[in-house]
């Protein structure tokens, strides 16, 4: 691809159309979302819960998830980056976009009241509840190149390779990976683009609740992160549970806090309809 070199006016009249953009995203936006989520975890009610998965450090697991159901994320013993993708169920062209999560909810720092979007326009998740807000929605996953660099002489499974299980598995092939939403990884951006560790992983105990906002599968890996600062590969087992969810409020805050969340759930009750 070749690249187009731009001049500083052009720049300049780029980042101003930006800025103006970013200007009315923010009005409608909340000025603060919630807190982080409680630590320990509360119980989740025995008779909501349809399935518990524990993936063992290095592996990977799918499930089909309905609207309406969430997927608990539980770190456990803490220190394990979770890779997730999805697609719908129904069409599995369509897919997990987090540059449009990104772009449309201007912001990097998913946390508890923002959402997921589709390559379609549409709301795949909500982040019903977060205790880490430590997420990498641009950082991609470990490839066996970057382990051998990072982890010489050592056996190690990571995150591409898994997701090509995963999707053969599902009658797809590399092409259909979507990015990757890496969960309990925090990772920064500086001014230059360049990125970073921002210090400790997560506590032990962290988790997060993705409600279902269409029907999906859903696929995981629990393999480090790239950045992950730990020389040794020791990736921890983590605990999936599948469960059917409160139905939300009125005001249910990932319903309502953008003007981009309400446009995507218009999508969806089109796509329901």
């Amino acid at each position: 691809m070749m690249h187009v070199r731009r001049s500083p006016e052009e720049i300049a009249a780029n980042r101003q159309r930006y800025e103006e953009h970013q200007k009315k995203g923010l009005e409608f936006a909340p000025r603060a979302l919630p807190a982080p989520s409680p630590l320990p975890a509360p119980a989740i009610d025995a008779a909501a819960i349809i399935h518990q998965e524990t993936i063992p450090g290095g592996w990977y697991w799918s499930t089909a998830l309905k609207r309406g159901e969430a997927l608990r994320i539980d770190q456990g013993e803490g220190g394990s980056t979770v890779a997730l993708v999805a697609w719908n169920s129904g069409d599995t062209s369509e897919r997990l976009n987090l540059v449009d999560t990104v772009k449309v909810q201007w912001t990097t720092a998913l946390g508890k009241g923002r959402v997921i979007f589709s390559d379609m326009g549409r709301v795949m998740f909500s982040l019903i509840e977060d205790s880490s807000g430590a997420h990498d929605c641009l950082m991609g996953g470990s490839t066996a190149a970057s382990n051998a660099a990072k982890y010489p002489g050592v056996k190690t499974r990571n995150t591409r390779d898994n997701l090509v299980l995963v999707a053969g598995k599902l009658g797809l092939t590399r092409r259909d990976i979507p990015g990757i939403l890496n969960l309990f990884a925090p990772v920064s951006v500086d001014d230059d683009g360049g990125f970073h560790w921002r210090g400790k992983l997560s506590n032990s105990g962290d988790y997060a609740e993705l409600r279902a906002e269409m029907d999906m599968i859903v696929g995981f890996s629990n393999c480090p992160h790239p950045l992950d600062p730990d020389p040794v590969y020791a990736p921890k087992p983590v605990i999936v549970t599948r469960f059917r969810a409160p139905a939300p409020a009125v005001d249910d805050l990932s319903r309502t806090a953008t003007a981009e969340a309400l446009r995507g759930f218009e999508n969806n009750a089109a796509m329901l309809a």
